[in-house]
Formats: C-alpha cells, sequence, structure tokens
C-alpha cells in the first residue's frame, strides 16, 4: 500500500504540468525570482552607483539618461531568466515556437523603450538652439516616441509571421473614415504645429487671450493648450482657436509702462502745475525704479482743460516684468505724486457740475 502511494506521488512529481516535472518548476520560478532579484539590484545598487557618478558631471544629460534607462535596464535581467527557462524545460514543437518568440518580443520590447526613452534627453540637447524651443522639443519628443514604437511594434508582429502590409492597407481605409468624423482633431494638431512654428508663447509665459483668459501657460498638447488662470484654476483652450485668436505674451514685453491721468482742481496755477510736473519727472528720471525707453522718453506734462479739472499725463516706463515688483513701484510713484500735490499746496479733482440759478421777476 505504502510502495503503491509512494509510487504515485513520484508519477504525479514527474508528470507535473503536460509532462513538465514539479522539480523543473520550482527551477523555473527560482529562475524568476532570482531575475527579480538581480534586476532590483541593478536598479538600486549598480544605476545609483552610475547615477552618483553622474551628479559630479557640470551637464544634466547624463543624468537625464540615467533616468530615462532605468526601466528598460531593469528588463535585461528578467528577459535573459525567460530565455533560461525556455532553454531548460523541455518544450517542443508549437510551444518551443511560442517560448522562443515570447522571449524575442520581451527583448525588442526592452530595446525600443530604450530607444523611446532616449528620445526626450537627446532633444534636450537641441533645446538651446534659437530654432528649437522647449515646447517643440516636447512635441518632437513624442513623435519620435510615437515612431520608435511603430518599428518596434512591427518587428514584433514580424515574430509572428503577420504580415505588415495588409494592416497598413487596412488602416487606410479606416482612416479616411476616421478623418471625416475627427476634423477638428486634425486642425486643433495643424495649428498647435503653427504655434510652436511661429513661437507665440512658452510653457511659463503669461498670456492674454483676447479679452477674457489671463493666465499662464502651462503645456502645449497636440489638440489643446493648458492655460493656469491667475485664479490658479487650469483652462483647456483648443489648439484652433488660440490660433485664430488675438494673443498678448506679457512675458515677451521689455518694459512695462504707465501712463496715467492726474487731474487737479481748477483753482491751482500755471506756476504751482509747472513745479508739480518738474517734481515728479525728476522723480521718475532719478528713480531706479524707471527706465528710459529709446522710442519714447519719459514725460510728465499738462495736457488738457477738461470740464471739472486739469488733466496731467504722466508717461513712463519700467523693465520689472513681476507684478508684484509693479505694484509695488506703482504705489511708490502714488505716494510721491500725492506729497508733490500736498507740497505745492494744489488738490485732487473730481468729477462735478455746478448749476447756475438764474432769478427771474
Amino acid at each position: 500500500m505504502i510502495n503503491e502511494f509512494w509510487n504515485l506521488v513520484l508519477e504525479t512529481w514527474q508528470q507535473g504540468i503536460r509532462g513538465i516535472g514539479i522539480d523543473n518548476i520550482i527551477i523555473c520560478l527560482l529562475i524568476i525570482l532570482g531575475s527579480l532579484v538581480a534586476r532590483a539590484l541593478m536598479n538600486t545598487y549598480l544605476l545609483d552607483k552610475i547615477a552618483k557618478l553622474t551628479e559630479k558631471s557640470e551637464t544634466t544629460l547624463d543624468d537625464e539618461i540615467i533616468e530615462s534607462l532605468r526601466g528598460p535596464f531593469g528588463l535585461i535581467p528578467v528577459a535573459f531568466g525567460l530565455y533560461l527557462i525556455t532553454a531548460y524545460l523541455p518544450f517542443s514543437g508549437s510551444l518551443d515556437l511560442i517560448a522562443t518568440n515570447l522571449v524575442k518580443m520581451l527583448v525588442i520590447y526592452t530595446i525600443f523603450s530604450a530607444l523611446a526613452n532616449l528620445t526626450t534627453p537627446l532633444l534636450n540637447l537641441l533645446s538651446d538652439n534659437s530654432w528649437l524651443t522647449p515646447a517643440m522639443t516636447t512635441w518632437l519628443s513624442r513623435v519620435a516616441s510615437v515612431l520608435v514604437w511603430i518599428v518596434g511594434i512591427t518587428m514584433m508582429l514580424d515574430i509572428w509571421g503577420i504580415e505588415i502590409g495588409p494592416i497598413i492597407a487596412g488602416l487606410g481605409l479606416f482612416s479616411v473614415a476616421v478623418a471625416l468624423g475627427a476634423q477638428d482633431m486634425f486642425k486643433n494638431i495643424i495649428a498647435g504645429i503653427f504655434i510652436l512654428s511661429e513661437k507665440r508663447f512658452q510653457p511659463g509665459d503669461r498670456i492674454r487671450i483676447g479679452d477674457g483668459l489671463h493666465g499662464i501657460v502651462e503645456s502645449i498638447g497636440f489638440r489643446s493648450t493648458q492655460v493656469r488662470l491667475l485664479d490658479t484654476s487650469p483652462v483647456f483652450v483648443p489648439n484652433t482657436d488660440l490660433s485664430d485668436a488675438q494673443v498678448i505674451n506679457h512675458q515677451n514685453m521689455n518694459y512695462r509702462r504707465i501712463f496715467w491721468t492726474v487731474n487737479l482742481v481748477y483753482s491751482t496755477s500755471a506756476q504751482q502745475l509747472e513745479s508739480i510736473c518738474k517734481d515728479v519727472e525728476e522723480y521718475i528720471n532719478n528713480s531706479k525704479n524707471f527706465i528710459q525707453n529709446p522710442g519714447q522718453e519719459n514725460f510728465v506734462k499738462v495736457t488738457e482743460l477738461g470740464s471739472s479739472s486739469i488733466d496731467l499725463t504722466i508717461l513712463c516706463y519700467m523693465d520689472v516684468i513681476d507684478y508684484t515688483q509693479f505694484s509695488q513701484v506703482k504705489q511708490e510713484l502714488i505716494f510721491k505724486i500725492m506729497e508733490v500735490v500736498s507740497t505745492h499746496e494744489s488738490d485732487f479733482a473730481f468729477p462735478s457740475r455746478s448749476i447756475y440759478i438764474e432769478k427771474q421777476d
């Protein structure tokens, strides 16, 4: 009885699953476990050592390359482990072909995953050129990644004997139907290309779209551009609308301009007006907050006799782009104008209307 049971155990141990013994299965599991351990060691030890060495260099390109290769590099021991399993197990016929093709697919995936990840750091080398902006670099890296994966998928299909020609022909007919129903999407893609080529704005620029939207550009996508409004809420603007709209890029302005009209009471004499204009203009010209615009000089002049006030025009420029600093400079100028007007014993006017009542007998 015991011998029969032992023979049954041995037979089960040897037959296992489809003739593959349990001992073979245990060895395969150990190979998989060893591959995963090797993958963890390569990522956490070897690549980390290399990353520490690249941190000492002046450029960040080598750091980006190491990080982009971290994922594909970890697949190498996994692919090697699967190869050992297919070589160790007694596969035959179609099962051996399937196992071999799976290993080939994993090798191809590892290679093309590395190539796709390398497109971004390699294209960043060209981002310093005047013709290639950061937004264009992002677009080109996405397109390059898609092309790399198309080639990779073609090779994977070829492993299984699937011809790509009939698939492309079928996709051509399918794309015609898709194009008819996705015209807006293609219009947005083309508009996005024009936006990038014309360099209207880049991520990080503060723009105003028409009379409504005002915010910071966060990303320029294939279909839409994400703008973070000044109240921190995001808005997605279709590229077609951006290409047709009037867009003001505040980030590219050379100077900030102050163009104010100051209203003084009519009781102000010509001598007082002249002194007020002179003092305010001297403050602007001598202050480090303001700058001389080669195209238009700063000035403070009496420009109009209004209905209820004598109007002074103040025109000046500053090279402060940050809005907080700009507001601080404006505040200091306002305080100075108030001080000068008070010093010369004048006052600010406000809209008023005089009514004369004629007395009749």
